[in-house]
């Protein structure tokens, strides 16, 4: 009861001034079944006995006066305004540039609702600031520049868009850098009336000149807070870990050393954190045997290790080097599945049938020993390509691998079957010097051992989930929830302007559903469009302590298992299987972790954003740089995006750019919203998401992470029959010598679109089509790609 109520509370806090029938408020917070009516109604009751509701005169509902005050984040914009997430259902709180209270961007804020948003008219409400409760930025990361101003020493020049209307100035109380260096300052005082667009604060550290090869990515990884150097005590504890396992780690263990395990990776992987092995049953079924190194074993809760690995969450991949969750010492030494070499696993047996059900499994702790190290590239030239040198070099293991090929095509049947989500985006791979500098981007090729691997280890994380699942104890869970209904509907109307339709329930929307759509557009030339669009439809995936399944694998139980060196809700789930396998799943067993688990959940949810973050501006600046060596170029391109200010368009090695309306000078171009197209006022030429054209590389700034171009011959666009409507003529002014000026200043506001939530970071709209480095759990379904 407490959380529905919690749920008509958000709905009418943001509506105070009007009120909403019963059958209204079901409808925004989803529940609309019969079933759903008669609690609702209840906590309906129940709240206005306890003065939280009242019943108007037409028998409906509308908050008492008091409950007008939220607490949410803050999202600025470049113009000054903002806006307040609260709730990923509910509409932002807009927010005009005399009521911000000097909130700068991810500050927490309380807000006063002013005036009511109208759900009928899908109108937002409207707010004032009345307190920052929290700081986002407490310090800032930029290059020092020297500045003699009252008692000032110097100016960092900010390079996050989130601050760019700022200027920070440098007191005299902490270090005095040197021209040019990159530093890292803490802020002592923020925005004010009095100084509306100041920040000041003392430099804390030094990180070194601007131009030093490999300080431009460790200036992303202080700006974005990530650990990067672990405590004296932590490095201590590490070494003195031996290097072998030794005879008394083995006892109560199942011992597989004799089992054929393999690793397969990629070839530049050091930490190898899962083996491999398969075979036939006589009863037609197959085993399939996934040991994950156990790192728990080393990694003991509370010690300074545990505390680090929690601190850090995940390892962060960029991209000439790893920000690593553990020291190297057990990441690529004693905790890395090295060939020939006994480990101690967590293991998790399974026995699937022909038809990809898994009707046994066991988990338990184990020695093994890898039997080869192989690649990716090797086994693909065994089951691909029938390279005869290599197949006789692994003859001994040519025929298990065979079998894992055919069962990985059964489990591969089996998600598809239930509806199972699966985009193939390009994922790229940058090449530096040594001096760091970007000489060359591959596009990754995902053959059958990778996908054959990404299939053994979604099995596993299933399996341990339901399992432990069904034994009622608390446990880890991965979820990606169910889509917002109206932002599917916004997808089915999408998809219906393209004479696309969704088949069933758009209430009740099904993986299925969604799955069925990629499979109609397939080899057609909506089909990149659709799926972005499809991609921005969905949740966003993250930890629980509460299983509520993983809509894009169409799976109803799921976990991750599979890979503890680089993710710690991994060793969590170690962890948690030790512990239940030594004290039973008992009332007193299950209260060790009843309560812990969802601080760990939200932290780990946390630091993978931010691990992700900080891959993706690394992953932008170098594709920016690389691209300063091509400016004058032509290229191939798609257009990734279509927003009212100009096009996003993204190159075949992945790189993405902007074509402002302003260099789009052969007509006067408008923005449809309805059909997300720019089309030409006299021309009629259109631009949609999806659409190739041909473009010349304008500018490049690095530091801001932009790639500008051109387009080479509009002339080729296609001529449509739509038409904009002309308010614009009718309120005078927007001839096509204004044009410019219109839309120049919108450049940094497509986010507003998709709940207003980056203020002017022009890539956010991006679903991330660089690197995906670890294998075997993708999430491609995903805005942002990662971490099965």
């Amino acid at each position: 009861m407490t959380e529905l109520k919690e749920q008509i509370l958000k709905v009418l806090g943001t509506n105070p001034t009007i009120s909403l029938s019963a059958e209204k408020i079901g409808r925004l917070i989803k529940k609309e079944t019969a079933d759903d009516f008669k609690p609702l109604i209840q906590a309906l009751a129940q709240m206005e006995r306890e003065n939280l509701v009242e019943v108007t005169d037409q028998g409906e509902f509308k908050l008492v006066p008091q409950q007008q005050e939220i607490v949410g984040v803050f999202h600025g914009n470049a113009k000054g305004f903002g806006f307040v997430a609260y709730d990923e259902t509910l509409p932002d709180v807009y927010v005009n540039p005399d009521h911000t209270a000097h909130a700068l961007t991810g500050d927490e804020v309380k807000v006063k609702i002013l005036r009511a948003g109208d759900p009928t008219k899908e109108q937002g409400p409207e707010g004032e600031v009345t307190e920052i409760l929290e700081h986002h930025y407490e310090h800032v990361v930029g290059e020092f520049k020297n500045l003699t101003m009252g008692n000032f020493i110097g100016e960092i020049i900010l390079k996050d868009k989130k601050l760019a209307n700022f200027r920070f100035f440098v007191t005299d109380q902490g270090l005095h850098p040197q021209d040019n260096e990159v530093v890292t300052a803490t802020i002592t005082a923020y925005p004010s009336d009095e100084s509306p667009e100041i920040l000041t604060g003392a430099v804390t550290e030094v990180i070194g000149d601007k131009d030093e090869p490999g300080i431009d990515i460790l200036s992303v990884i202080y700006a974005h807070d990530v650990p990067h150097e672990f405590p004296k005590e932590a490095l201590d504890q590490a070494n003195a870990i031996p290097l072998h396992v030794l005879p008394e780690e083995k006892v109560g263990r199942r011992d597989l050393t004799d089992q054929p395990l393999v690793t397969i990776d990629s070839i530049e992987s050091k930490d190898l954190d899962d083996a491999v092995v398969a075979w036939k049953l006589d009863n037609g079924n197959y085993h399939l045997g996934v040991h994950i190194a156990d790192v728990s074993h080393y990694v003991k809760p509370g010690t300074p290790l545990d505390q680090e690995a929690y601190r850090r969450g995940t390892s962060v991949y960029l991209t000439d080097r790893v920000v690593p969750m553990l020291p190297k010492r057990l990441s690529n030494g004693i905790c890395s599945l090295n060939p020939n070499e006994e480990r101690l696993a967590m293991s998790c047996e399974m026995e699937i049938d022909p038809q990809g059900n898994i009707v046994k499994e066991d988990i338990f702790p184990s020695v093994i020993r890898s039997h080869a190290r192989m690649t990716y590239k090797a086994v693909n030239k065994i089951l691909e390509a029938h390279d005869e040198k290599t197949r006789q070099e692994y003859r001994e293991l040519v025929p298990m691998f065979e079998t894992m090929a055919e069962l990985h095509r059964i489990l591969l049947k089996h998600r598809h079957q239930r509806g199972a989500i699966d985009f193939e985006a390009p994922e790229a791979k940058i090449i530096v010097d040594d001096l760091g500098h970007p000489i060359d981007i591959e596009l990754r090729d995902r053959g059958l051992s990778e996908r054959m691997i990404e299939s053994f280890m979604l099995a596993a994380n299933e399996t341990v989930a339901e399992h432990y699942f069904k034994l009622h104890v608390p446990f880890l869970y991965r979820i990606h929830e169910t889509p917002d209904a109206d932002r599917i509907k916004n997808f089915a109307e999408f998809l219906s302007v393209f004479g696309i339709q969704m088949k069933g329930s758009l209430n009740d929307v099904s993986p299925k559903m969604l799955q069925k759509v990629l499979k109609d557009v397939a080899g057609t030339p909506e089909e990149q469009m659709v799926q972005v669009m499809m991609l921005r439809s969905m949740q966003q995936a993250k930890y629980s302590d509460e299983e509520r399944g993983h809509f894009g694998l169409g799976a109803k139980y799921y976990t991750h298992f599979t890979s503890p060196i680089r993710r710690y809700p991994d060793t969590t789930v170690h962890r948690l299987i030790r512990w239940y396998a030594e004290n039973g799943t008992g009332a007193e067993a299950k209260a060790k972790y009843d309560g812990v688990l969802k601080e760990v959940a939200e932290h780990t949810s946390m630091t993978e954003r931010r691990g992700i973050d900080t891959e993706r501006d690394v992953d932008s600046m170098k594709k920016a740089e690389y691209m300063e060596d091509h400016i004058g170029e032509t290229f191939d391109a798609v257009v990734s995006s279509v927003m009212k200010f100009g096009l996003f368009v993204a190159l075949e090695n992945t790189v993405e750019g902007l074509i402002h309306i302003s260099v789009m000078q052969d007509d006067f171009y408008e923005y449809l919203e309805k059909y997300m197209a720019l089309v030409g006022r006299r021309n009629h030429y259109i631009f949609q998401i999806g659409q190739p054209v041909k473009v010349k590389l304008l500018r490049v700034d690095k530091d801001q992470r932009e790639v500008d171009f051109e387009l080479v011959n509009p002339g080729d666009a296609p001529i449509t029959k739509l038409r904009a409507p002309r308010q614009d003529d009718r309120r005078g002014g927007r001839g096509r010598g204004s044009r410019n000026n219109g839309h120049r200043h919108n450049r940094d506001d497509h986010r507003n679109s998709d709940r207003r939530r980056d203020n002017g970071d022009r890539n956010s709209y991006q679903i991330n089509r660089g690197q995906t480095r670890h294998k075997g759990d993708r999430e491609p379904f995903q805005r942002r790609r990662r971490h099965r």
